[in-house]
């Protein structure tokens, strides 16, 4: 039987910081919470615009699908939050957390990335954490390098290892699907709760009562007594089933009006004017397709006006579902600064509504003339197809002959030592190859046999002994040739036998040293935050 959640949430800046970084949406089929980093300006944009960009997510109909849709959509998120640092580079290193969960049917999707966590309330389970921390003390636990009861006092616990943000183009995300009794609890929260709460005092409060509202404000208040460092973001919700042929959920237990922390005056609650140029600039961005107005899936409305701001018409999409949005995100809604890439995303959903109306179309002229009034006649779309295929063959040729002619002038101003049918000899290039191609050509052979070195001496020249210039190679010739001891020499001096002319073979050597690393010499090293 398909299922949908009753919800509460609330988020509090918590006593020490200035300003609150966490962003939460729950609602009737999606639940996330965000802990947004990068300092004073940036973390509340980043876990704002996360959350924001996964608000249209709230909706019955995934048929299976909910897991893939729910990580493309956070991986979308990931890329808003870079293109927000392109645009403006004060906003360089912010990113967030993203702990959530997605109803599909009777099961739920969870997807998480960062520090923030998903518990888990059920009778056959017990209470449980169901998301592993991203951080790097964690990663010791896991390696056994470090026990739990260290974590809480190691000096790098807040260091995370993943996070959405400018530092990654796809990050690794945590995903799972679960199938939940009725009646379970799920709580998500970020780390200012589990910093100072423990996981047992949680878990008698989720058990305590069934007032969901209760729940979130006995677990904020606790965090709150217990000197809350950090900001402190909670949302707790409840299995419920639907009726067969309801499609409306009970509202019985839902917070109603849950908003920022009203404690706090109106200038702490919104940016500072210097961090405003960091949101949505003009409000009369036009939405995409003529006036087209995103809503829930499957009821595209056409507004009055063709234009309308991101803010105006999140508002409008939020108001027509039931749902509680707080912390930054909720401060962006109130106040109109949505972040700027959110718009677009705003956008490109309402294109997609408008599109949809291809999937009930059947005749052929009809979709190419609404393709075409779109800006996207099949014909053309063909053609600049093959044209985008050609540049990029052309493209990719010339990186290949660009890249080849490189290499070859690299490799041509290297040397090294090694054994030529048993003399001594120089070469030109490196002691390797790809595949059939030989990346060295000989260069000159000596008189001295191999055989007549210290054992030593002929390991390093069978293994090569790399230099950085002809000059170089020729004076490894020649302390080779004075190790060899006293024994008679057919001359005072080196004697180098140059093999059949070659241009590349006879070319002047090149002038002073590189530092670089040869096959032949020895290995050298190898080359997520709050």
């Amino acid at each position: 039987m398909p299922i949908a959640f009753r919800y509460a949430a609330r988020s509090d800046v918590g006593r020490a910081r200035s300003k609150n970084d966490d962003s939460a949406y729950a609602g009737r089929y999606l639940a996330v919470v965000a802990d947004g980093m990068g300092g004073h300006v940036g973390g509340d944009v980043a876990s704002a615009s996360a959350v924001i960009d996964l608000t249209h997510l709230d909706h019955a109909g995934y048929d299976g699908d909910a897991e893939t849709v729910l990580a493309d959509e956070i991986q979308n998120a990931n890329q808003n939050l870079a293109k927000l640092v392109q645009s403006n580079p004060r906003l360089g290193g912010m990113g967030t957390t993203v702990t959530s969960l997605l109803i599909d049917g009777d099961v739920i999707c969870v997807a998480h990335i960062g520090d923030s966590r998903a518990y888990r309330l059920s009778e056959a389970e017990g209470f449980e954490q169901v998301t592993t921390d991203h951080t790097f003390v964690q990663r010791l636990i896991d390696e056994g390098r470090l026990q739990p009861e260290e974590a809480e006092t190691h000096p790098h616990k807040n260091v995370l290892m993943r996070v959405l943000g400018d530092v990654d183009a796809s990050p690794e995300l945590e995903v799972r699907t679960v199938r939940p009794a009725v009646g379970e609890r799920w709580l998500l929260c970020s780390d200012g709760l589990n910093a100072v709460v423990n996981a047992q005092t949680i878990e008698n409060v989720m058990r305590s009562t069934g007032d969901l509202n209760q729940i979130v404000n006995s677990l904020v208040e606790l965090t709150l007594d217990r000197g809350a460092p950090d900001n402190v973001t909670v949302v707790v919700v409840q299995v419920d089933e639907i009726p067969q042929g309801s499609e409306a959920h009970p509202m019985t237990g839902e917070s109603q009006g849950a908003v920022p922390d009203q404690s706090r005056t109106s200038d702490e609650q919104l940016m500072s004017e210097s961090e405003v140029e960091h949101w949505d600039g003009p409000m009369d961005s036009p939405v995409a397709g003529g006036g087209t107005d995103y809503r829930e899936p499957g009821y595209p409305h056409t507004t009055s006006q063709p234009t309308q701001s991101s803010a105006s018409v999140l508002r409008r999409d939020l108001a027509e579902r039931p749902h509680l949005l707080v912390g930054a995100a909720a401060n962006a809604t109130q106040t109109g600064r949505i972040p700027t890439v959110s718009d677009s995303a705003i956008q490109r959903r309402a294109t997609m509504l408008a599109t949809s109306t291809l999937d009930v179309t059947t005749d052929p002229a009809e979709v190419r003339s609404l393709l075409r009034r779109k800006g996207d006649d099949p014909a053309r779309g063909t053609k600049r197809r093959r044209a985008a295929w050609i540049v990029g063959v052309v493209v990719l040729a010339l990186a290949l002959l660009l890249g080849g002619w490189g290499a070859r002038a690299w490799t041509s101003s290297q040397y090294y030592v090694g054994e030529d049918r048993g003399h001594v000899a120089v070469f030109q290039g490196v002691s390797q190859s790809l595949g059939p191609i030989s990346l060295s050509e000989l260069s000159a052979t000596t008189e001295i046999p191999v055989d007549s070195l210290s054992q030593y001496a002929q390991d390093r020249v069978r293994a090569t002994i790399p230099a950085g210039s002809r000059e170089e190679a020729e004076q490894i010739v020649a302390d080779l040739e004075s190790s060899r001891g006293p024994e008679p020499r057919p001359t005072g001096r080196v004697t180098v036998t140059t093999p059949t002319p070659n241009p590349s073979a006879s070319a002047s050597p090149s002038g002073s040293a590189t530092p670089r690393t040869s096959p032949g010499a020895s290995g050298t090293p190898g080359g997520e935050n709050r």
